[in-house]
């Protein structure tokens, strides 16, 4: 499947919980800054990694991402 997600519900979420700094999840969610490149640049990371960010800020996955499908040209 073709497609970017997209993590701008997560930023939002982090907002809404006064988490001042991106890099503030690395701690707070036991992720790489690895991880945190990749999430900002709405690559694909492995669904453990998304469960800590979950764990963390104690939501679902909906709730932090969304998968955008590219539309093919025919």
């Amino acid at each position: 499947m073709d497609g970017k997600v997209d993590y701008k519900k997560l930023w939002k979420l982090m907002i809404d919980k006064d988490i001042k700094k991106k890099t503030d999840l690395i701690p707070l969610a036991g992720i790489s800054t690895n991880i945190l490149a990749k999430l900002n640049k709405g690559d694909y990371v492995s669904m453990e990694s998304i469960q800590k960010v979950c764990k963390a800020l104690n939501c679902d996955v909906g709730d932090i991402c969304v998968i955008n499908e590219v539309q093919e040209e025919v």
